[in-house]
């Protein structure tokens, strides 16, 4: 239960739900039948923050914080991965659907950028992405982070025969793009999905085999694992697998802590994995070591994944963007009402949101923890 203190401090656009307010429904309660459907039980109506425990108070910064649309195309899924806030140009870099008619063994999605500036400024503009015109070697991209030496990083999913990569991209024209790995030892990847940089310079990226499911890619040629690649050697290994598909990778304490999300479910069944796993990364090898589940997801899967400077993780998923405390606790959700995939801290408290046909601003009092260079 919160405190009547905190609950004096709830901002506007927030609704709070103890659990203990739905701990027991009763025997003839209306259940959720699957996890698609929202949990929604105060019936609010997006956006708004959700707040499970008192801490979540603490990442809302009073009276000035928000949830706002900032972008918006009815017609067409323009924000859909590949989340990327570039300081040097102020800008965020996302990737639009990756899934038919976008998305096919024919067509690749496309990247896109807008201007992060003022969010009110934003909220005026009819015109605000530009698509980059990017060379044929990045083909369905997924997974995006960085900058990493000044550059975007890309993980893409390849199309039909063309092979899935690790890409850097220069962050400006002619946007030229230099592949830094195509292959596991002249194996094919599956289709690699979400990447982020380890405190050590190593790139890890995950590789699970939705291209094929999606139509988009042959069958997969090898096991959903977890790759590490030293970008200085070209040398990659196998860090992590027992995945269905793994998703979502990122780091926590200075790169000793790893978490993957496995979203077996979303294409599978219920029975399968919505869960984020945690490891301890060994400091020499890079392997993961001594999975354990870090939390699982009520509604839908953890698609991309973030970490903020004090351990929380945060995670897209069917309604919005869930978070939780650095011991796995639940303690609120940005509260969309829709799918997101992935998120980009600005580094001034603003967390930019991927929602589709939307990108979303929301006001949080976190930092990203997160490798850039």
């Amino acid at each position: 239960m919160l405190s009547a203190l905190a609950q004096t401090l709830l901002p506007s656009q927030s609704v709070l739900v103890p659990p203990s307010s739905f701990s027991v429904l009763g025997q003839n309660a209306s259940f959720r039948s699957s996890s698609g459907t929202l949990f929604n039980p105060t019936n609010a109506t997006p956006p708004f923050f959700q707040i499970f425990d008192e801490s979540f108070i603490s990442l809302l910064p009073g009276h000035k914080s928000f949830i706002k649309q900032i972008a918006f195309n009815d017609t067409f899924i323009f924000a859909s991965e590949a989340s990327i806030f570039n300081p040097g140009t102020n800008e965020l870099f996302f990737a639009s659907s990756l899934v038919a008619p976008e998305s096919t063994l024919t067509h690749s999605n496309r990247v896109s950028k807008i201007s992060v500036g003022d969010v009110e400024e934003a909220l005026t503009k009819e015109e605000v992405n530009i698509n980059l015109d990017l060379p044929d070697t990045v083909q369905i991209t997924n997974g995006g982070t960085g900058p990493f030496k000044g550059n975007l990083l890309l993980a893409t999913r390849g199309r039909g025969l063309l092979p899935s990569s690790v890409v850097l991209v220069n962050p400006k024209p002619p946007f030229n793009a230099t592949v830094l790995l195509d292959n596991f030892f002249g194996r094919q990847f599956n289709s690699m999905n979400d990447i982020k940089v380890h405190e050590s310079g190593q790139i890890v990226f995950t590789d699970p085999g939705i291209g094929q499911i999606e139509g988009e890619k042959p069958a997969p040629g090898l096991p959903n694992q977890v790759y590490a690649l030293d970008p200085a050697t070209g040398f990659v290994r196998v860090v992590a697998d027992q995945f269905v598909l793994p998703n979502g990778v990122a780091f926590a304490d200075n790169g000793r802590t790893a978490y993957i999300g496995d979203s077996g479910s979303g294409k599978f069944n219920a029975s399968d994995p919505a869960t984020i796993y945690a490891y301890d990364v060994d400091p020499v090898s890079l392997a993961f070591k001594n999975r354990r589940v870090f939390a699982f997801v009520d509604s839908g899967i953890p698609d991309g994944i973030q970490v903020d400077t004090q351990g929380r993780v945060y995670s897209g998923t069917a309604d919005g963007i869930q978070v939780w405390n650095s011991n796995g606790i639940l303690i609120g959700k940005i509260f969309i009402g829709s799918k997101v995939a992935n998120m980009a801290f600005t580094g001034k408290g603003l967390l930019l949101i991927l929602a589709g046909n939307s990108i979303f601003a929301a006001s949080i009092n976190a930092e990203p923890s997160l490798v850039i260079s």
